[in-house]
């Protein structure tokens, strides 16, 4: 049987709380992409900004995986630090994404951390499985259906 560890083991556990999970289907480059942003902000600032992304009122801005992908004119001034036009709303990374910190958020109050003083010290995703399916075509043919995994872990430390 597989173990899995956080890929980050220099937090302090007395002021730290992590969450993990495994094998949701969303895309790893959309949430490499959500994750470099949210990363460093407060836990409540990154929970308000991707309930904003659910309700496609702020794009998160595409540095890394952005060919073909549409400019949208608001994205330079709401992240300077990222100076990217290029961007999306990623609805359902953001959904699963925001129920990880929600989990961290729950496990910080377990440990009787103040929430409102959670900062985001370490969030990565990892490749998962691949689900291969077969989708029967006409004329005896059949197309292959590839399912995406990714394994995402978030690490806040209260400041």
């Amino acid at each position: 049987m597989p173990t899995w560890h956080y890929s980050r083991k220099d937090v302090d556990p007395a002021r730290s709380a992590k969450a993990m999970m495994w094998d949701a289907p969303i895309s790893l480059k959309e949430a490499y992409e959500i994750f470099k942003i949210i990363r460093g902000m407060k836990l409540n600032e990154a929970e308000k900004l991707l309930e904003e992304v659910i309700a496609l009122k702020k794009p998160i801005p595409y540095t890394r995986y952005k060919l073909a992908i549409a400019h949208k004119r608001q994205l330079p001034d709401l992240f300077p630090k990222w100076k990217s036009p290029i961007g999306r709303y990623p609805v359902k990374a953001a959904k699963y994404i925001l129920k990880l910190l929600r989990n961290a958020k729950n496990n910080a109050e377990v440990k009787n951390l103040d929430v409102d003083r959670l900062v985001i010290v370490h969030a990565a995703a990892h490749k998962g499985m691949y689900l291969r399916r077969w989708m029967p075509r006409a004329f005896g043919r059949a197309t292959p259906k590839i399912g995406t995994r990714t394994h995402l872990e978030v690490i806040v430390m209260e400041v």
